[in-house]
């Protein structure tokens, strides 16, 4: 990380970015082309190993990289605001970040597919409660399960 002054080494802080965010960038390549979905997710946090859970369709884009290739990278970012400076050039923006790569993987068992569901649930609605996903539900919903290597936080603060 180039700016080392504006990295966030805490990893409570870390979580708390990703707790407090809805939406992640999820980047992919195909081949020599690179790819970018914002996504809905959910996490688990265990044994000092971030989880990533996302769903989608059983069809598209994202399915067929993700079948042939597995290494993925994503964003999460928050409290974004404008830094105003005298001069054009001395604006600014403060947020708070996450960056991290991993391998994504299709989640093929129906109790996987509950599992990354259900953390999708809790996450997203703030709710710990266990869901319950019928068969039909399962077969038409693909459950991609992201073990990151590696994650980094950033922060600018508001001056």
């Amino acid at each position: 990380m180039r700016r080392k002054d504006r990295e966030i080494t805490d990893i409570n802080e870390k979580i708390k970015i990703i707790d407090k965010n809805k939406v992640c960038r999820l980047a992919l390549s195909e081949s020599d082309q690179p790819y970018i979905v914002p996504l809905n997710y959910g996490y688990s946090f265990e044994n000092d190993t971030l989880t990533l859970y996302f769903h989608g369709a059983n069809k598209g884009r994202k399915l067929q990289i993700v079948s042939k290739n597995k290494a993925a990278c994503f964003e999460i970012d928050c409290d974004g605001a404008l830094i105003e400076g005298d001069k054009a050039c001395e604006y600014g923006y403060a947020y708070k970040s996450i960056i991290g790569t991993g391998k994504i993987v299709i989640v093929d068992t129906a109790d996987e597919k509950m599992n990354g569901l259900n953390e999708l649930m809790k996450h997203q609605t703030g709710k710990d409660q266990v869901y319950r996903f019928d068969e039909k539900t399962l077969e038409h919903v693909t459950v991609y399960k992201m073990v990151v290597g590696e994650f980094t936080g950033k922060e600018r603060k508001l001056r």
